[in-house]
């Protein structure tokens, strides 16, 4: 655990000191994010951010390779490293292009692809999956290196699609990428499965460099990460995703249950891969579905830009900035962390009562602003028509008054004397 905590610690100080140096080089550079219609920033920003956390990732990697355990089991008879470089490296540069420049979106998916499938001909790919039911099912080698590419290619997306406000990638790839870290050591140290430390070692730098860009990124931004930095991210979440896909030994897990008994509850980490990187980022990826029906349906690209994500809707239901971004970090925390429980207690019903009541919790923060809404609207209406009231009271005793007095002077009135 130290020396994650110490690859963690390192990437975070790192991308902090270097974002705020990043950030004066954008504005020169002249990559400022201009307000447009669909922003709900109201100054321009300058992006590039992506920039720091790349260069906090370098420095991390760097600093792991010279630990014990990481030397033994990632650096050496890998190429997830080198893999990781170069593809990261490719998304940062096409990022760069795209932050400064603009690049059209059919360029941009193919540099996606390409660096997607230099990463699957260097050996992060998918062979094999375990599916309940059936067990072990081998992939071919064309369609694990299709499957492959696909997936990395549509998590780049899925988090440069929810990329919308101030601190909501940066947090929600940081609690997807620390339940994988959460799965990934308890497999390494509960099931004693070594081999899980790439993926491991992957998640704690990639919660440490969001860390580090969320201190600039936080509402309000100074800074945001651009495609750059979500490219980037998404990448190395898929990169856990086939890590922790293809470094489980199920018959190691059936050595590790010692007892028939206990054969099912042991192997649910087997399965677990297959549910946990589409839980832990749910929320992105079910937003990136509904944009691609959305804008195909309206007839326009599925990768042209809108204003209408769940990070908008939150917002035009009247949630603050801050409070938008905080329930999509609970919602993605809810489920995420509740699937991760499965796999760590065999007492399944307090789990499910615990998220059922979170849930709740969770809708009644997200009705609330509406909540409000109707009862000041229904608490202005009383008030002003009580006043209404007691005001056409008062007007119509005045009045009557002074017909009275008028009146009373009328009757009492002479001609004047000559």
């Amino acid at each position: 655990m130290r020396e994650y905590l110490a690859v963690l610690m390192i990437a975070w100080v790192t991308t902090y000191l270097v974002t705020g140096p990043v950030r004066e080089g954008a504005i020169r550079f002249g990559a400022v994010t201009a307000v447009r219609a669909r922003d709900v920033h109201s100054t321009p920003t300058p992006r590039l951010g992506g920039a720091g956390m790349y260069i906090g990732f370098l420095i991390a990697v760097f600093a792991a390779s010279k630990m014990p355990m990481m030397q033994t089991w990632v650096f050496q008879g890998t190429k997830t490293v080198p893999a990781l470089l170069i593809g990261s490296s490719l998304l940062i540069v096409i990022g760069i292009i795209d932050d400064r420049w603009g690049v059209d979106a059919v360029i941009k998916l193919a540099g996606q692809t390409l660096a997607a499938s230099i990463m699957v001909l260097m050996g992060v790919q998918l062979t094999w999956i375990s599916i309940p039911g059936m067990g072990i099912v081998s992939l071919e080698p064309n369609l694990a290196v299709t499957f492959s590419v696909l997936l990395i290619v549509g998590m780049i997306n899925a988090v440069n699609f929810v990329d919308g406000l101030d601190g909501l990638a940066a947090g929600m790839v940081a609690i997807a990428a620390s339940c994988f870290f959460v799965y990934a050591y308890r497999l390494q140290h509960g099931y004693d499965i070594s081999t899980i430390v790439p993926a491991a070692m992957v998640s704690v730098i990639l919660v440490g460099m969001c860390l580090g860009f969320l201190c600039h990124n936080w509402s309000p931004a100074r800074i945001f990460m651009g495609d750059s930095g979500s490219m980037m991210l998404g990448m190395m979440l898929a990169v856990i995703t086939i890590l922790a896909f293809g470094q489980i030994d199920p018959d190691q897990l059936k050595f590790a249950a010692g007892s028939q008994s206990t054969a099912t509850y042991k192997a649910v980490p087997v399965f677990l891969p297959l549910v946990l990187p589409f839980c832990a980022v749910a929320l992105p990826l079910a937003d990136t579905v509904m944009a691609v029906v959305r804008r195909t349906r309206a007839g326009r690209s599925p990768f042209s830009a809108d204003a209408e994500h769940m990070h908008h809707r939150l917002l035009q239901i009247g949630h603050s900035k801050r409070r938008a971004v905080l329930i999509m970090y609970f919602w993605s925390a809810l489920i995420s962390f509740t699937v991760v429980m499965f796999s760590v207690s065999s007492q399944s019903r307090p789990i499910v009562l615990g998220a059922m009541g979170f849930a709740l919790i969770g809708l009644i923060g997200l009705l609330l602003p509406r909540m409000r809404r109707h009862l000041d609207d229904r608490a202005g209406r009383v008030p002003v028509l009580k006043l209404r009231g007691r005001h056409a009271a008062r007007e119509e005793t005045a009045e009557e008054r002074q017909l009275a007095h008028t009146g009373s002077g009328l009757d009492n009135t002479r001609p004047p004397q000559s």
